[in-house]
């Protein structure tokens, strides 16, 4: 089953509403910090409202710190930026598809771009527009890679 993991995320209502995106998926959440906000934060937990006991959350000091858990359990790498190369819709989604997504003000690091396999991108019509909410593109594709892969019936 596909993953969702944010990279340094900052805002605690986003984060939240990921989390509870991935309650209801039975999707693994994992966070990797630094994050800029605590864990407890009452904000995170409100998004989340009382689904947090659903989610199969990961915590993860560094890039490097997650970056040894997915090589012990294998996948692809997705990264979605702006910038990506590959239009979401028309990527093939696989079982093992970690969905790598940065942080609200920067998106992902080079750092973590670059051990990408590959990077997605989520299109837009309005150029003036930078980027779409982060919780609104984990979720977006979220349910395409669910949807291909036959989870959404």
């Amino acid at each position: 089953m596909p993953q969702v993991v944010l990279v340094n995320p900052q805002i605690p209502p986003n984060t939240g509403n990921i989390a509870r995106t991935c309650a209801a998926t039975a999707t693994e959440l994992h966070l990797v910090g630094p994050l800029g906000f605590e864990i407890s934060d009452r904000y995170l937990k409100r998004a989340g409202l009382d689904y947090w006991p659903y989610v199969k959350l990961h915590y993860h000091e560094s890039p490097a710190a997650f970056q040894i858990i997915h090589q012990q359990r294998g996948g692809r790498l997705l990264g979605f930026s702006v910038r990506g190369t590959e239009n979401y819709t028309k990527y093939q989604f696989q079982e093992d598809d970690w969905l790598l997504f940065g942080s609200e003000t920067n998106g992902l690091p080079g750092n973590v771009l670059s051990i990408c396999d590959s990077t997605l991108y989520i299109p837009m019509n309005e150029p003036g527009v930078r980027s779409l909410n982060l919780s609104v593109s984990v979720a977006i594709s979220l349910f395409e890679c669910r949807r291909q892969l036959g989870y959404l019936q």
